[in-house]
């Protein structure tokens, strides 16, 4: 029951080189693009029902755009057309085609992806429409009100606007962004952990809820932009503070690594992500022994700086490898950790 022209829209997903959790804490990130992405069609339909289907799964999923219910695969779909609707750019529901080489579950943004992917779809089924920074707010409030997700917009902004062989230095306060070239000499490497995770499962949201208690507490949405002194004289409980040091020193060595990039200065840039690591394992809390392991190997077997990146409690971490060493660092350490897999690697042009 199709109810108009059918349209393609593309999103890749994204790899965080630094900067994590800062981004609902005002501050700043630095993600890049991947070339693994997806690809969505779009049929407009003209009743309610969202029909998806997708090389990830076997049946296809059939939904309705009255649908509350949330923890289902096509979720991302029904939220994106629901928003589309409000948004004015389609009316009713519409048949959806994915083809994914975003690996789910694994940090690099693949919901975020698919969403702003069904946003771009339906906007090009008329002249002109929101931008991308508007489609990737929008993409942000799918996440949030509709999937429980209380994400910041990083992956949205990344996924609907990083050019490839550039990180997006992002101020996610002000929506600002800017280019940085990455390195001709050494690869961004992406490697899966094996362990996949959820952001829905809830851990992403107890980290949320620890770091909105030291917001209260300081008086400031912006945990990024406190002082040192301020939060380590803080008669603040142990584990929101723990939250509030890591964000405001990972903002700290987001500008670093920005400087090190735009001056060439790999090892700066490499000892950036290494600390960012031990951040995110002992501050943060959202690492696990199995990825603390593969970044320590990958670390000793080369790596300039590795760390994990998204969301935590799974998925991917990044290294930063000379390009002249990475095949033989690679077979080295997916023989060390069988159950890890390469996923995608970035340089500069």
């Amino acid at each position: 029951m199709t109810g108009g022209p059918t349209v393609t829209a593309r999103a890749q997903g994204r790899v965080n080189l630094i900067g994590e959790h800062t981004d609902y804490n005002g501050g700043m990130v630095l993600p890049a693009a991947l070339a693994v992405g997806l690809e969505v069609t779009l049929s407009p339909r003209g009743d309610s029902v969202v029909a998806v289907s997708s090389n990830n799964y076997d049946a296809p999923a059939i939904r309705d755009l009255a649908d509350d219910a949330v923890g289902e695969w096509a979720d991302p779909c029904v939220g994106a057309l629901r928003e589309a609707n409000s948004m004015g750019l389609l009316d009713g529901g519409a048949a959806l085609d994915v083809a994914s080489t975003i690996p789910e579950g694994s940090g690099l943004s693949s919901s975020a992806a698919l969403i702003v992917a069904v946003l771009k779809a339906a906007r090009a089924l008329g002249p002109g429409g929101p931008s991308d920074i508007d489609l990737a707010i929008a993409a942000r409030r799918v996440e949030n009100d509709y999937m429980g997700v209380p994400c910041g917009i990083m992956d949205q902004m990344a996924v609907a606007l990083a050019s490839p062989g550039t990180a997006m230095a992002l101020d996610t306060k002000k929506l600002e962004y800017g280019l940085v070239p990455l390195p001709q000499t050494h690869e961004m490497v992406v490697i899966h952990s094996g362990v996949t995770r959820k952001l829905t499962d809830g851990r992403y949201a107890a980290r949320k809820n620890e770091c909105d208690a030291a917001k209260r507490y300081f008086g400031t949405n912006d945990l990024c932009l406190l002082s040192l002194e301020a939060v380590e004289s803080a008669d603040l409980e142990d584990a929101p503070k723990r939250r509030t040091l890591h964000c405001m020193t990972e903002n700290a060595r987001v500008h670093t690594a920005i400087a090190a990039l735009d001056a060439n200065d790999i090892a700066s840039f490499g000892a950036a992500m290494n600390e960012s690591h031990i951040s995110m394992r002992d501050l943060f809390e959202m690492s696990l022994p199995d990825i603390d392991a593969l970044v320590d190997s990958a670390v000793q077997l080369g790596a300039v700086g590795a760390r994990l990146t998204g969301g935590g409690f799974g998925g991917c971490i990044v290294a930063c490898v000379d390009k002249a060493e990475r095949e033989n660092w690679l077979e080295e350490l997916l023989a060390k950790h069988p159950q890890a897999r390469f996923i995608d690697a970035v340089s500069g042009a």
